[in-house]
């Protein structure tokens, strides 16, 4: 039986840590693992110890090339999803790379953008992003620049029962 809390561990490409965290599993369903995290948990980023500000939660899919973090107010990115490998799970650990690319709705707008395609070219000669992930990472981006914009779920709301449970 899985453990109530996981760790969340995000690298770049080339194995540099980018984020890491730990997170209580919240769910369980056909989209993937819903993990929440509170406002306070001690956190790292970009190798730098941290504490998260503003809670979150994340919905890590079963086999797509995204993450998605959903957001309470104030943060301005309501959704904020990282292109990212498929998952890797090892035991309570999960294991993500980041990819770059990032594509964002503002919470103020509805605006739905993608994001850092300057980083994403640059770690592609840097790192030498294989053509096929490459071609992952484009059709996922293509595929949340829609959904967030059409209203499809768990986009929409489903995601916000699970942030009830992380906001305080």
């Amino acid at each position: 039986m899985p453990s109530e809390m996981v760790r969340v561990v995000y690298t770049k490409y080339d194995g540099s840590p980018h984020r890491d965290y730990p997170a209580r599993r919240l769910h369980v369903d056909d989209l993937g693992i819903w993990v929440g995290v509170a406002r306070g948990t001690v956190s790292v980023y970009h190798g730098r110890p941290s504490v998260e500000q503003i809670p979150f939660v994340l919905l890590i899919p079963h086999s797509s090339w995204w993450t998605g973090m959903f957001n309470p107010p104030p943060r301005t990115s309501e959704v904020y999803c990282d292109i990212t490998t498929p998952a890797r799970w090892d035991g309570d650990t999960v294991h993500i790379v980041d990819l770059d690319l990032d594509v964002v709705r503002r919470r103020a707008t509805g605006l739905v953008e993608l994001r850092d395609e300057d980083e994403f070219a640059e770690h592609r000669v840097r790192f030498g992003y294989p053509d096929d992930l490459v071609a992952e990472a484009h059709a996922a981006a293509a595929q949340l620049l829609e959904a967030l914009g059409d209203g499809s779920e768990p986009f929409a709301t489903e995601y916000r029962k699970w942030l009830s449970d992380v906001v305080d």
